[in-house]
């Protein structure tokens, strides 16, 4: 069954700049309240543009937008529907870990990782966390430390760490049983959708507990990756820290990915 927009949904404010960018907020307001639930089809073009009092080509500009920037999706024959974090979207948009060798085949280099969850420990929010997360120093955290392997070889070990209010009631279990990716689990049990990610990179000498999860050498050289992942409004949700063993993969990022 197709979704359906409130009565109350009202023209847009034509005074108030692009047009199309105001259209293209208020689909992004409907989507964060959950008007729209993930993987459900948004109401048709035609009935939009007229809740709206756009035309056709305003509102079609503000979708196509949206899914360039992958909030939505559109499916041939079905019509367009709120992006559900999926183990593809995943792997395409978001897992950037390749094998180094060229010319494998795609299957081979876009490989889903084994994900085991070596902890799960409630805390306080360290300076880093907090001024990444927008939250005061000393309040509750979760920090979840996950090894992720590629062909049956540890290759980077996850410490992820979220807010304890931001995320009421995820425990151990619930985080571990999930049956989709982490952005799934935010998406469909926390109504949190993981639009982005801003990442900066350095190189590291591996410490005592890259030693011990990925059993590299002391000392050997690997690459550390901050990433932020960000929701509606740019607010960060997320602050995850990857440290990468790089002997046999590299880091890649591929602008056609995160767009």
């Amino acid at each position: 069954m197709e979704n359906t927009t409130p009565s109350s949904l009202g023209p847009i404010d034509a005074s108030d700049g692009k047009l199309y960018l105001q259209v293209k907020r208020r689909l992004m307001t409907l989507i964060e309240q959950g008007t729209w639930s993930p993987g459900r089809p948004i109401p048709s073009e035609r009935q939009l543009a007229g809740e709206l009092d756009v035309s056709i080509g305003t509102l079609r500009r503000a979708v196509d937008e949206l899914v360039q920037e992958q909030v939505l999706v559109r499916r041939q024959g079905k019509g367009t529907f709120v992006t559900l974090h999926s183990r593809d979207r995943y792997l395409f948009q978001f897992f950037r870990v390749e094998p180094r060798a060229l010319g494998l085949p795609a299957s081979a280099q876009h490989e889903y990782p084994l994900v085991e969850c070596l902890s799960f420990e409630r805390d306080r929010a360290d300076e880093a966390a907090a001024a990444v997360l927008r939250m005061r120093e000393g309040q509750p955290v979760f920090v979840i430390t996950n090894r992720l392997s590629l062909g049956r070889r540890p290759i980077v070990l996850d410490r992820i760490t979220v807010s304890a209010a931001q995320f009421k009631g995820l425990t151990e279990k619930r985080f571990t049983e999930r049956s989709g990716t982490i952005y799934n689990l935010y998406q469909t049990d926390f109504g949190i959708t993981v639009l982005r990610t801003d990442e900066r990179a350095r190189a590291v000498l591996a410490s005592r507990e890259a030693v011990r999860c990925l059993g590299v050498p002391a000392g050997a050289p690997l690459i550390e990756v901050h990433r932020i992942a960000l929701t509606f409004g740019e607010r960060p949700v997320e602050y995850r820290v990857s440290t990468i063993q790089t002997e046999r993969h590299d880091y890649v990022f591929d602008q056609r990915r995160a767009v």
